[in-house]
């Protein structure tokens, strides 16, 4: 276990730095917990600089929790568009509503109650209560045992469980008694613009005289952490479903399902192709697209290929290309479904895509 001195060390030249040194972040003007909490759901998986115009523009929108919880679930997703992961939305609102019919729309000074929110999870839940509450509770993210695993020479593999949970013994005592709030910062900034996974800035690092793992010449190779399986390479034929007459102008686009990935979002019709090869064939590609989307009772002809995207989930790698088709026969005239509509550019703006979709559809409406 770490020494006494070596800890008191780390946790007093750390706050002394952070006093100095720390980012001026919209969150950090505020102890209103449910700022605090928006502002955590948003840092997930995304950069800081990303999340400030979101965080800015969700909290005018949505000012207080009870705001939140009231809003319609396609008002939030919109707010959150381009932030991905959009089940952080979906979870943040729904634990919004607990917060309101639990606790009078009052975010409770309670790690117990704010655990058990929807979406919540340990670091989190640590976030809120040091950061807004000033509650000696630790908050262990990656930063965090980066920084954590470095200084103290720690070669235990850091994505076990058991780990984790001697990482947040560690870090709680190392909060000072009445300092939580600026401690648990200070190490997340610590982490974010010294201590960084690649290249760590040793040499301005206030802790730096004490580091076992610079001191070993080790401090690129830690944390240990096993990886984890790459995510999943899938296939997916898109169709712009151009309109015609009435429709001229317009495309066609549904809704996903309400539950799953990319819940409620909207995008054009698409399909996953087995094989790369076909995905990839000019002349394949729009027979074996029309084919697929005939079964799913939309008929269709593909016209001439339009675009590239993909993007990266956490288990799916998505390699789209989008194929511009008419309707067969004066088909379509309608929507096939409640789930589907004909839309134009004014209302393509108003609905929440999946990034993906966005930048695929934002230049490929139907001059008219």
């Amino acid at each position: 276990m770490p020494d006494s001195d070596n800890k008191r060390f780390f946790s007093r030249e750390l706050l002394i730095w952070y006093r100095k040194q720390r980012r001026d972040l919209p969150w950090r003007r505020t102890r209103d917990p449910y700022h605090i909490w928006v502002s955590e759901i948003m840092l997930q998986q995304t950069r800081v600089d990303t999340v400030i115009p979101y965080f800015n523009r969700f909290l005018e929108r949505f000012p207080t929790v009870g705001d939140l919880a009231a809003a319609p679930e396609e008002e939030v997703l919109k707010a959150w568009e381009g932030l991905g992961y959009y089940s952080r939305a979906r979870n943040l609102q729904a634990a919004a509503r607990e917060v309101v019919e639990k606790y009078g729309g009052q975010v409770p000074d309670d790690k117990e109650a704010v655990s058990g929110l929807k979406g919540v999870g340990p670091y989190t839940a640590g976030a809120i209560m040091s950061i807004a509450f000033n509650r000696e509770e630790p908050a262990v993210d990656g930063n965090v045992m980066r920084v954590l695993s470095r200084f103290f020479l720690i070669e235990d593999d850091v994505a076990k469980p058991a780990v984790r949970g001697q990482m947040e013994v560690l870090a709680k005592e190392l909060i000072p008694p009445g300092e939580a709030s600026d401690f648990n910062q200070a190490l997340m900034e610590l982490g974010a613009l010294v201590c960084t996974p690649k290249a760590p800035n040793c040499l301005t690092c206030p802790v730096m005289e004490r580091c076992s793992g610079r001191i070993a010449g080790r401090e690129e190779e830690l944390p240990i952490k096993s990886k984890a399986k790459p995510p999943k390479p899938q296939f997916r034929l898109a169709a712009l479903i151009e309109g015609t007459g009435e429709q001229a102008g317009r495309i066609l686009v549904r809704q996903r399902p309400a539950e799953g990935l990319l819940a409620r979002l909207w995008e054009p019709p698409h399909v996953e192709v087995p094989e790369a090869a076909v995905w990839a064939s000019p002349d394949a590609a729009p027979e074996w697209l029309a084919a697929a989307l005939a079964k799913e009772g939309l008929f269709v002809r593909p016209t001439r290929h339009v675009g590239d995207a993909e993007h990266v989930f956490t288990h799916l790698h998505w390699y789209v290309k989008l194929w511009a088709a008419e309707p067969m026969d004066g088909a379509l005239a309608e929507p096939p479904g409640e789930d589907w509509r004909w839309i134009d550019r004014e209302a393509f703006e108003t609905l929440a895509w999946p990034n993906v979709f966005r930048k695929l559809l934002r230049s490929c409406f139907p001059s008219v």
